[in-house]
């Protein structure tokens, strides 16, 4: 991968160039020491000189407001923006932030003066054709750094005051401090952040815009904007860090320093990277969007790196320093400005993706190369629009371009389905084997392969860029979507957008930073794993029929810590994770949702040194698993196929040819995955079988007395809460069998006494062993707690608590091994 640089002879400017920003991904913004402000349209190429700055203006950084907020600007309209590509639309913003140093007029007056004087800093609102909306004097002093939060809300400002000195009648220009304040969408101004007594150089929001990161002298700080809050300060560089940015899909921090070295941190100020010392100081460096890239400019070169930090490739110019870099909202593109004027314009090149035997490279803007290596043979696929992303998985290759959608069957190249984007900018593809969907983080869009629409999600208040790769997931049946507004909420909705079961969200302890479905379980055993800030893997276990939806907590299970990566299989239902740098393989998670003793017998680990620090999982299919080091090289992993042929056998539910392929192989963790995998397929005989050979005699008897019980739906909800301790489904079963003391049982064991006694109205003759097990609880487990429930008050003035009589019901329609258990 690399960026391939144009540099177009008209836009250019005389002088150095600090502010560059896209309105759009094809309408550039710049503005340079000659106080010009240009518009350069990539589609059209085409160049206009909108506006210019006054003579005492000297513009600083620019911002642009972000793309897909719902209040922008001073006067908080809505504006539809043009991107010069065929007419298409997107919502976005026709405003940008300027800072400016308002000095150069006054300089004559400070030399002339005889007290204390400063340069005065202002920071403008303009609008996309050139005119000043609004100013405001934000400080007394040059603004270096300005930002938008990304949800347009409030703005930030950090600068430089200059100050003139008498000493002697010595003039002297200098800097003291440096000062964060926070403003309105309006300009109003909100408080004084950050008063430094070093100049701030650089500043961003972070991801939830409740903290201000800026660097000060060697020193990063994150500073949250609450008062009562504490803010975390780091030595970051041996020199002066003159850049930083936080990226709010990964939640990364790069910086970059006068020791000619660039750094990534993570939220807590952990250094993940460190890059070697170069030539030159940093001078510029920015995240892409979609957090997969970044770009590092120096003097005569600019790098793009990989978000872990390895280099992709390195371009070099003779245009001095680059003091400016954007990227575009699609992460394609990235706008440089040098100190020479000259302006370059990077697009993505040789990005490359796999499948099987497929490779698919993107060796132009327009054009993706296909190298087929079981038949040796390559083709190309031309593009009539510049591409802006491509997907490829489960036999279909997805591209996304300016205008319009189209999908490649992988054996098929050459009759693509066309599909409208439906006017707007998709930025992030996820695919399953039926659907596919499509997002611009804010909408969502389900597709069929054969290019048919088949749902929007409708969203309760989305911010804008929250949904991205690692809080979206879907499969062939569910969405999973983390919450925009609480990072520890996940919410459920089914292929055709409706949200599951009652629409209640689910919470977990602590904030969810990646998640993701599995492929290839059925829809009772649908499962999703997900990982939390301290790095600890879960998973859950998912039912998508509505009247089981409030049970999704009661199944959540911790698999492992310190996980740095996991990737389900595309095949099967494996788990694979890196954690402590060692690789561990989960051959069927649902294990620890039946008998966490076996959860060890069904794991394969792979230990090797040459996993390096901080490696991530790139693919998962089959055997083979795919592991990305740090540097940027790829390492080949593969498990014993025998696990993938057991798995395959079980779920065609051959289990007898799965204990076949045993005999052959010494290995208890084949007869655990077969034991487990048979009970959810319903195959008594194998899963025996298979639990004798581990001699577990538990297990053993359960299964002998199941094949005693005469009622089907009984049978049935005994599995049901074997396999996963689905309460809901096992009562259902229960209530079909005519069962119903079974499922009150079952609610007073879980101690869902609402539930309990909300069963008594429908049958009346079991509300005394419902009481008095209630009663029971009190004393025995509440300290002799007064009841406080008032059906439960209002039943014990009209029922008397014999244990006698209960004892007797229970004997009378339970089993005598669930009396003995019960009465003991």
């Amino acid at each position: 991968m690399r960026l391939k640089f144009t540099f177009p002879i008209t836009f250019r400017h005389y002088g150095r160039v600090d502010c560059i920003g896209w309105m759009s991904p094809d309408d550039l913004y710049s503005i340079g020491e000659d106080h010009i402000i240009y518009k350069y349209n990539g589609a059209q190429n085409e160049l206009s000189k909108i506006g210019e700055l006054e003579q005492d203006l000297y513009a600083l950084d620019m911002h642009w407001l972000p793309r897909c907020t719902t209040s922008l600007g001073s006067s908080g309209i809505v504006h539809m923006v043009n991107s010069g590509s065929g007419g298409k639309q997107a919502i976005g913003s026709d405003l940008f932030l300027l800072a400016t140093n308002d000095g150069m007029n006054s300089l004559d007056y400070l030399l002339k003066t005889t007290h204390i004087s400063y340069f005065v800093g202002k920071f403008f609102f303009v609008n996309k054709i050139g005119r000043m909306e609004k100013a405001v004097e934000a400080h007394q002093g040059a603004i270096i750094c300005v930002r938008w939060s990304s949800d347009g809300s409030q703005i930030a400002t950090g600068y430089f005051p200059f100050k003139i000195y008498f000493i002697s009648q010595i003039r002297v220009l200098g800097g003291e401090d440096g000062q964060v304040r926070i403003w309105g969408r309006s300009g109003i101004l909100r408080s004084n952040l950050v008063q430094s007594v070093t100049s701030i150089f650089s500043l961003c929001w972070s991801p939830d815009n409740n903290s201000i990161l800026y660097c000060v002298g060697k020193h990063l700080v994150i500073k949250p904007l609450l008062s009562n809050s504490k803010q975390n300060t780091w030595k970051a560089h041996e020199q002066v860090v003159l850049k930083c940015d936080w990226n709010a899909i990964n939640n990364l921090i790069i910086s970059g320093s006068e020791d000619c070295r660039y750094k990534i941190w993570d939220a807590l100020g952990r250094l993940l990277y460190t890059s070697q010392a170069y030539e030159y100081p940093i001078t510029s460096l920015a995240w892409a969007p979609d957090g997969q890239n970044f770009a590092v400019g120096s003097y005569n070169t600019i790098r793009l790196c990989d978000s872990v930090g390895w280099c992709h490739s390195v371009e070099r110019f003779n245009d001095g320093s680059i003091f400016s870099v954007s990227w575009s909202s699609d992460s394609t593109q990235l706008a440089c400005g040098c100190g020479t004027g000259r302006i370059g314009i990077g697009h993505i090149i040789e990005r490359g993706m796999s499948w099987r035997h497929f490779e698919f490279i993107l060796t132009d803007s327009k054009m993706i190369t296909v190298n087929n290596y079981e038949t040796e043979l390559s083709d190309r696929i031309e593009l009539r629009d510049r591409l802006v992303k491509m997907s490829v998985g489960f036999g279909f290759l997805i591209v996304l371009t300016t205008n319009q959608g189209l999908i490649y069957n992988c054996k098929q190249l050459g009759h693509p389905v066309l599909f409208d984007l439906r006017d707007i900018f998709m930025n992030l593809i996820v695919q399953t084997e039926k659907y596919f969907l499509l997002s611009d983080g804010m909408n969502v869009s389900v597709y069929l392969y054969e290019g048919r629409f088949v749902s929007t999600l409708k969203l309760i208040s989305p911010r804008p860029n929250s949904i991205h790769i690692n809080t979206i997931s879907v499969s062939h049946d569910t969405i999973a979507i983390r919450d925009s507004t609480n990072m520890k909420s996940v919410m459920f909705f089914d292929i055709n957008g409706k949200p599951m079961g009652d629409g209640k969200l689910t919470s977990h302890k602590h904030d969810i930073t990646y998640l993701t479905l599995d492929q290839t379980s059925s829809t009772h055993e649908r499962k999703l794993a997900f990982i939390d800030k301290f790095q600890d893997l879960f998973v859950m276990c998912i039912h998508t029929s509505g009247q089981h939806r409030q049970s999704n907590y009661q199944k959540l299970r911790k698999l492992c810590t310190n996980v740095s990566s996991f990737r389900w299989n595309e095949k099967n239902g494996m788990l694979a994770c890196i954690a402590d740098g060692k690789l561990t393989i989960w051959l069927y998670p649902n294990v620890v949702f039946i008998d966490p003793s076996l959860l060890n017998k069904t794991v394969y680990r792979i230990e090797s040194n040459d996993f390096g620090k901080n490696p991530s999982i790139v693919n998962f299919l089959g055997c083979q698993i795919t592991i990305r080091k740090s540097t940027g090289a790829l390492i080949q992993c593969a498990i014993p196929i025998y696990y993938e042929l057991c798995l395959d056998l079980l779920a065609a539910n051959r289990g007898d040819e799965a204990l076949q392929l045993c005999q052959y192989i010494s290995d208890d963790s084949i007869y655990s995955l077969i034991a487990v995998r048979s009970l959810y397929n319903r195959d008594l005989d194998s899963a025996e079988n298979a639990f004798a050979q581990l001699s577990n005699t538990e297990m053993i008897l359960f299964l002998q007395h199941l094949r005693l019980v005469t009622s089907k739906d009984e049978c049935e909800a005994e599995l049901v809460l074997l396999t996963g301790g689905d309460v809901q489904q096992a009562a259902e079963y229960y209530f079909r069998g005519n069962k119903p003391l079974h499922a009150i049982m079952l609610y007073i064991n879980e101690h869902n006494w609402d539930r309990a006694i909300d069963l008594t109205q429908r049958y009346p003759q079991y509300l005394d062993v419902v009481v008095g097990f209630r009663q029971r609880y009190l004393n025995e487990y509440g300290n002799r707690r007064k009841e406080t429930i008032s059906k439960y008050l209002q039943a014990m003035k009209t029922v008397d608590i014999d244990w006698n009589r209960i004892n007797a019901k229970l004997r009378k329609d339970l089993d005598e091994d669930n009396v003995l258990r019960i009465i003991n």
